[in-house]
């Protein structure tokens, strides 16, 4: 037998970026051994640099939306092949076999009611189509730039579609979009036990493809509010009236084609299911599953008196991360505790904003009390160089730099956004967004206490040590994993009469043992739950979740501090992959 497969999708972010998704997918990927991962990760361009190193039973497929001048640069088809696939490209396939898909295709993208399942169904034919005939020919053929053209134009007279008349750069611009973007279904999809994307974004579309093509069970996690951010993307972008409307339709398009083929849908906290639940996610369909960090990593520090009081903000530079509001808090803290320090790690992503930050440090007089310090790998000294965490966002999910500061044992301040009143609880200060008064005055009133800050940050730790380690975050998608694997499996025996009562009854069998010794497990009951670990292996040994099942064995062993038996079944676990 093999280990659980799982292809993992990730959209501008891992193995490529530092953040907090990436720190999510590299936690899954290394620490989860027993599962196979595949990433499959929608890149900005070729040439970015590689943050996380992989490990050696992770393949990555890289799909770089610009930066190429063939579509097929990216991908391991033979030359030969690519050029067989321009030969058979001819003006009446693209005329007879792509046109009708790509009218649907724009149909579905400029609508401004989503028919998702439709949406999927024509990705998939695209996907069927690509996989014989070439990319670039097809899309910048005279004949669909022609369609294109005489379809929006058409479109705009339709009342109900609400479209402004479009100039010619946007007509170019638009259809420039589509181009790029579904590169993605000229990329071949492998076949896994499960499918997981990063976001309903444009990385959810190899997910739906897996699904059509192979029935692959489909796991979509939400960080942040995909949508959300992308409008107050939209926001700050000058673009026409035309384009600003339909790059925010086919973003629609995206984020319902996610929630309506995903099986299971999992926020990291309750917050984003507001916003799952109104874009028309069934609530049965959500399981939250909250972010968490490695307690043997994430210590807290001795106590040390500064010299200079300091907070510190583990984020990006970035317009939604709000770091304009922090340098104003900074001014205002100042006069109250004269010899304050705010240090900000974190990487440089918009470089405009950037300079507009210094700018504003500089008229503030804040060159000495506002330090920039860039990206660090040392996450830990970087938390401990505070006294305090602040974090100024405007918008976020259930983010990381909160839950490893708390871990620490460092008190928060942050602003009442998303998730982050979940993940403090009592534990922390919430100010309000862009409200740099009601900020300082938060973070001076635990500088200047020594005891309020300690207590807190005991309070802080004792929260995150109950509800976000690294351990619950594991265990969630692994038994996510398997649920919707065995889900499929049994989805497969319905549709094949030949031996499915047999099937049936084998999967249900599994199911049982495995729900009663993971109850078992979590309760600490480890022997018992061994015996229906053992029970669960016995019903189908070749089932990848056999593997999975004597990997929770072995860790039962290992809480039982009996190393010689751990060893035992790490052994077993080898012979199993043989089978």
């Amino acid at each position: 037998m093999s280990k659980l497969s799982v292809l993992l999708t990730t959209e501008g972010t891992y193995p490529f970026h530092q953040g907090g998704v990436s720190t999510w997918c590299d936690i899954l990927v290394k620490e989860l051994n027993m599962v196979d991962f595949t990433v499959y990760s929608v890149m900005t361009d070729p040439f970015i640099t590689q943050k996380f190193q992989l490990p050696g039973s992770t393949s990555l497929l890289k799909m770089p939306l610009w930066g190429t001048e063939e579509p097929s640069e990216h991908l391991s088809t033979p030359f030969s092949l690519v050029y067989l696939q321009k030969k058979r490209t001819t003006v009446s396939v693209v005329e007879s076999l792509f046109i009708p898909l790509f009218k649907d295709l724009i149909s579905e993208i400029i609508r401004p009611e989503k028919n998702p399942e439709q949406f999927g169904i024509i990705l998939h034919r695209l996907y069927k189509y690509f996989q014989e005939y070439e990319y670039k020919e097809t899309f910048k053929s005279e004949l669909a730039w022609n369609v294109y053209k005489s379809f929006i134009i058409e479109s705009i007279k339709q009342e109900e579609l609400k479209l402004a008349h479009p100039d010619i750069y946007s007509l170019i611009q638009s259809l420039g979009w589509v181009y790029r973007f579904l590169n993605i279904v000229n990329t071949t999809v492998p076949k896994t036990n499960v499918s997981h994307a990063s976001a309903a974004a444009f990385c959810g579309i190899p997910c739906v493809i897996a699904k059509i093509e192979h029935k692959t069970p489909f796991l979509l996690t939400e960080h942040g509010v995909y949508i959300r951010e992308q409008y107050l993307s939209l926001s700050k972008r000058k673009l026409s009236a035309f384009l600003n409307t339909f790059l925010i339709r086919f973003i629609q398009s995206i984020t319902a084609l996610n929630f309506h083929y995903a099986d299971q849908v999992s926020p990291v906290c309750h917050y984003n299911t507001r916003w799952e639940m109104k874009l028309g996610v069934p609530k049965e369909k959500i399981d939250v599953i909250y972010n968490g960090v490695d307690t043997n990593i994430f210590i807290e520090e001795n106590k040390i008196e500064r010299i200079h009081p300091t907070v510190v903000s583990i984020a990006r530079i970035d317009p939604i991360k709000d770091i304009i509001s922090l340098i104003k808090t900074a001014a205002i803290v100042k006069k109250r505790i004269p010899n304050v320090k705010f240090i900000v790690y974190g990487s440089v992503s918009v470089q405009e904003y950037y300079e507009e930050c210094l700018e504003l440090r500089k008229k503030l007089q804040l060159e000495e009390t506002f330090i920039f310090a860039g990206h660090t790998t040392n996450m830990v000294a970087a938390y401990h160089s505070g006294d305090v965490v602040a974090l100024s966002s405007i918008s976020e999910a259930f983010p990381y730099s909160v839950v490893e500061a708390m871990m620490t044992g460092k008190p928060v301040v942050a602003t009442d956004v998303g998730g982050i009143k979940e993940a403090l609880g009592n534990t922390g200060y919430l100010v309000t967004p862009r409200d740099s008064e009601e900020f300082a005055l938060a973070l001076t009133k635990l500088l200047s206490d020594t005891a309020l800050r300690q207590s807190m940050g005991r309070e802080a730790r004792e929260r995150a040590l109950n509800y976000f380690t690294l351990e619950k975050v594991l265990e969630h998608h692994l038994k996510s994993y398997l649920k919707l694997a065995t889900h499929a499996n049994e989805q497969i025996s319905e549709r094949y009469k030949i031996d499915s009562i047999d099937s049936r009854q084998e999967i249900n069998l599994q199911r049982l043992y495995s729900e009663k010794a993971y109850a078992l497990f979590e309760n600490g009951f480890y022997k018992e739950a061994i015996e229906q670990f053992r029970l669960a292996i016995h019903v189908d040994k070749t089932a990848p979740a056999a593997f999975v099942f004597q990997s929770e064995i072995a860790k039962a062993y290992h809480l039982l501090g009996q190393p010689e038996k751990f060893i035992q079944e790490i052994t077993q676990m080898e012979l199993l992959l043989k089978i």
